[in-house]
C-alpha cells in the first residue's frame, strides 16, 4: 500500500488538480495540491512530500526554475514536470534541471500512475551536471504528437550523457536533426560536430576518411591527413548511411568502439577516441546481418540506445505545425511570407508523404516561391502535389506498367471463366484498380486541365466529369 507515501501536486489548473488527486487517492497516496509555486516551495522546505509533481507554467513562477532549486535542498526527492508547452525545448530543459521525468500534456492516466510509481522505487542517481541550460525556444524538432513527444523525452533523457545512440528511419524523417539536438543539447555542446555519410565516400577512401593517413601511406598521400574522429574529439561524430559501411571499414569501427583508440591508415601509434558516437541509416541492420552485410557485434556496439523515427504518414496530426514552420523559414530566406488555408492543411493531410518532412518543406517552399496569393489553397497545394506525383505516387503508373497491369488482369480474366467465377465481379475489380490511377495520370500530366485529359484518354468531357466524380478524384480548379 501507499499510504505513507505522499506526493505534491502544484498546478494553476483547478480541474487537473482533481483529476490528479482523485486518481492518486484511489492509488493509495496521500496528496496535497496547491495553484502556488510559492505553497510548493514552502512545503518542500518544511521537508514534506515523498514526491513532486509539477505544472511549468503557474501565476508566480516557473516550474522549471523550482527543479534545481528542489534539488539543491532535498537531492532525493524526485520532480516530476507537467507542461501543456510540449516541445522539445521544454523536454530538455526539465532533464538538464534534473527532474525525474517530463510529462506532456494532456496525459494518460495510467502512464502517469506508472511514472509515480518508478520515481519513487527507483534507487538514487546523481543529479546530471549542465553547464548551463538550453537556450532559446528555437525548435529542432517539430511536432506534438504522441511519437514525437516520446522522442523528445528519450533524447533529454540522452542530453545528459555520453551513451552511443542509433538512428534509424526513412530518408527525410530528421535523423541528422535528431544527432544535432543530441550534441547541441549534450555535455559535449562546446565541442565539435562533425558528420560522415557513408553512402557518399568512395569505399576505398572511407578508413582513411574515418581515422585519418600518415604521408605515404597510399599513392597521393603527400601530407598527413586528419581523420574525422579527430576532427570530431571532445564532441560528437555522426556516422549517416552507417549500413553503407564497407566489411572493412565495419571491423575497425568496431575495434575503435571496444578499445576506445585507434590508428591512422599507415600509423603505428595509438590515438584516443575521445568522441561520442551516433550513427543513423534508413536500412533495416537486422535484415542486412542476416544476409552478411553488416557485422553483428558492431550492431550490438552501435545500438546502446535505439531511437525510431516515425514516418509523416504516422504523424499526421504534425502536419500543420511543421507547413508552418517550413513557411516561417522560407519566409527567412527571403521567401514571400504565406498562410495556409483549412483547405490546404486538409489537402495536405490526405497525402502519403513518401519523401517525409523534406518532401514537405520543399513543397511549402515551392508554394511560397511561385504562387502570388498570401493565402495558400488546397487546389494550389494539390496542383504541387499531382506535378510530383508521377515520381512518387505508386498510383501514378508509367503507360508501360499499366499495359503490364491489364495483360494480368485479362489473364485473370480467362482463368475466372475457365473456373466459372463471377467475371462480372472480376471486371468491377479491375476498373478499380487500372482505371483510377489512369485518370489520376491523365489529370497529372495535364495539371488538371480535364479537356487536354478528356483528349488524351480519347473520352467525351463529360465522361471524364462523371468518372472522376465517381472515383472521388481531387480536382483542380480554374484548370478545367
Amino acid at each position: 500500500m501507499n499510504e505513507s507515501r505522499t506526493i505534491l501536486v502544484a498546478d494553476d489548473d483547478r480541474a487537473i488538480r482533481t483529476v490528479l488527486s482523485q486518481a492518486l487517492g484511489r492509488a493509495g497516496y496521500t496528496v496535497r495540491a496547491t495553484s502556488s509555486a510559492a505553497t510548493l516551495w514552502r512545503w518542500v522546505e518544511e521537508g514534506a512530500g515523498d514526491l513532486v509533481i509539477t505544472d511549468v507554467i503557474m501565476p508566480d513562477e516557473n516550474g522549471l526554475d523550482l527543479v534545481p532549486r528542489i534539488k539543491r535542498i532535498r537531492p532525493d526527492l524526485r520532480v516530476v514536470v507537467m507542461s501543456a508547452q510540449s516541445t522539445f525545448v521544454t523536454a530538455v530543459k526539465a532533464a538538464q534541471r534534473g527532474a525525474f521525468e517530463y510529462l506532456p500534456k494532456p496525459f494518460d492516466l495510467k502512464e502517469l500512475l506508472a511514472v509515480v510509481a518508478r520515481a519513487l522505487t527507483a534507487p538514487a542517481a546523481a543529479m546530471p551536471q549542465t553547464d548551463e541550460d538550453a537556450e532559446g525556444e528555437r525548435l529542432p524538432l517539430i511536432g506534438r504528437s504522441p511519437a514525437m513527444q516520446e522522442i523528445y523525452r528519450t533524447v533529454a533523457r540522452l542530453t545528459t550523457t555520453d551513451l552511443t545512440v542509433m538512428i534509424t528511419g526513412e530518408s527525410g524523417t530528421g535523423k541528422e536533426l535528431i544527432s544535432r539536438a543530441l550534441h547541441d543539447y549534450g555535455r559535449r555542446r562546446t565541442g565539435p560536430f562533425v558528420a560522415i555519410n557513408m553512402a557518399a565516400i568512395p569505399r576505398e577512401l572511407i578508413e582513411s576518411e574515418l581515422f585519418g593517413h600518415e604521408r605515404g601511406a597510399f599513392t597521393g598521400a603527400l601530407a598527413r591527413g586528419v581523420g574525422r574522429f579527430e576532427q570530431a574529439a571532445g564532441g560528437t561524430l555522426f556516422l549517416d548511411e552507417i549500413g553503407d559501411m564497407p566489411p572493412e571499414a565495419q571491423t575497425r569501427l568496431l575495434r575503435v568502439l571496444q578499445e576506445g583508440e585507434f590508428t591512422t591508415v599507415g600509423g603505428r601509434n595509438p590515438v584516443k577516441a575521445n568522441v561520442r558516437i551516433v550513427a543513423a541509416t534508413h536500412r533495416d541492420l537486422r535484415q542486412a546481418i542476416r544476409q552478411g552485410m553488416f557485422r553483428e557485434d558492431l550492431f550490438y556496439r552501435l545500438n546502446v540506445v535505439p531511437i525510431r523515427l516515425p514516418p509523416l504518414r504516422e504523424r499526421i496530426e504534425d502536419i500543420p505545425l511543421l507547413a508552418r514552420h517550413f513557411l516561417d523559414r522560407a519566409k527567412a530566406s527571403g521567401l514571400p511570407g504565406k498562410q495556409l488555408d483549412q483547405s490546404a492543411i486538409d489537402r495536405l493531410r490526405q497525402h502519403a508523404w513518401p519523401g517525409n518532412a523534406r518532401e514537405l518543406e520543399n513543397l511549402m517552399r515551392r508554394l511560397a516561391a511561385l504562387y502570388p496569393q498570401e493565402v495558400i489553397s488546397g487546389d494550389a497545394v494539390h496542383a504541387e502535389l499531382m506535378e510530383a506525383e508521377p515520381l512518387n505516387d505508386p498510383e501514378s503508373r508509367s503507360p508501360e506498367t499499366l499495359e503490364q497491369a491489364v495483360e494480368r488482369h485479362l489473364t485473370s480474366f480467362v482463368a475466372a471463366q475457365k473456373d466459372g467465377l463471377p467475371v462480372r465481379d472480376l471486371y468491377e475489380r479491375v476498373l478499380a484498380e487500372v482505371e483510377r490511377p489512369l485518370l489520376r495520370l491523365a489529370l497529372a500530366a495535364t495539371r488538371g486541365n480535364q479537356i487536354k485529359a478528356a483528349a488524351m484518354l480519347g473520352l467525351n468531357r463529360n465522361t471524364l466529369r462523371k468518372k472522376i466524380r465517381e472515383l472521388d478524384l481531387p480536382v483542380v480548379r480554374g484548370l478545367s
